[in-house]
């Protein structure tokens, strides 16, 4: 059987088409979906590649400070009231004024572990755009396990402050963790969605209270 020779454009355009379908379904593997969108605050999650966990992102308004939502990330002694599962929350280590090392544990549903996580929270701030990036890294092995605890090794989470007009903060939040020991992947899928909602609703309540409204934090710029 004999084929017909492809031309250089029929060549080309097999090729480009290839390059298409490959980008565009690498694309959609990317995007992120919204699963849930109530009182302000839209959630929605991703696939990653190298996991079956999904990568979260969660997104809420508020008219406030700067320095009012980053007093309230700084108040750690707080966590357990508004935090989805937060147990305990303290302070490790001081850095610097904007840099800690800071211990958490979070409440697992039963019949699974509960878990604990170090990491490493650094604060910075563009000059410019005044956007304020908060990240946090794991530094799991800074303090001993404890026997009750599933230590949580794989974590990188993120908090952007976007100011707006009108005295509106765009606060957007992002996590990817592998919780560690044993947990079904829907569970922890399960508690993307409606941890980050929650957590989201109870921080637009906290920041109202006085202490946070009438913060000054002198190395940030409103």
């Amino acid at each position: 059987m004999h084929y017909k020779k492809l031309t250089f454009w029929q060549r080309n355009f097999f090729f480009f088409f290839f390059l298409l379908c490959k980008y565009s379904s690498s694309q959609s593997q990317n995007d992120w979906i919204l699963k849930k969108e109530e009182e302000g605050i839209s959630v929605y999650t991703r696939n990653v590649e190298t996991s079956s966990l999904k990568e979260l992102k969660s997104v809420v308004t508020i008219r406030t400070s700067l320095s009012s939502i980053v007093a309230l990330l700084n108040d750690w002694d707080s966590y357990p009231q508004w935090v989805y599962r937060c147990e305990k929350s303290s302070t490790l280590k001081t850095i610097s004024e904007s840099e800690v090392i800071h211990y958490q544990t979070v409440i697992a549903p039963w019949p699974v572990d509960s878990r604990d996580f170090v990491v490493n929270v650094k604060l910075t701030q563009d000059p410019i755009t005044k956007i304020i990036t908060i990240i946090s890294q794991p530094h799991p092995d800074f303090i001993p396990k404890t026997e009750d605890m599933v230590r949580i090794r794989n974590f990188k989470a993120s908090w952007t402050l976007i100011p707006l007009k009108d005295g509106w903060v765009e606060v957007n939040y992002q996590l990817l963790v592998d919780p560690g020991g044993y947990v079904p992947a829907w569970l922890v899928n399960l508690a993307v969605v409606e941890g980050p909602y929650q957590t989201k609703l109870n921080m637009k309540k906290w920041v109202m209270k006085d202490k946070y409204q009438k913060a000054v934090i002198s190395y940030l710029k409103e």
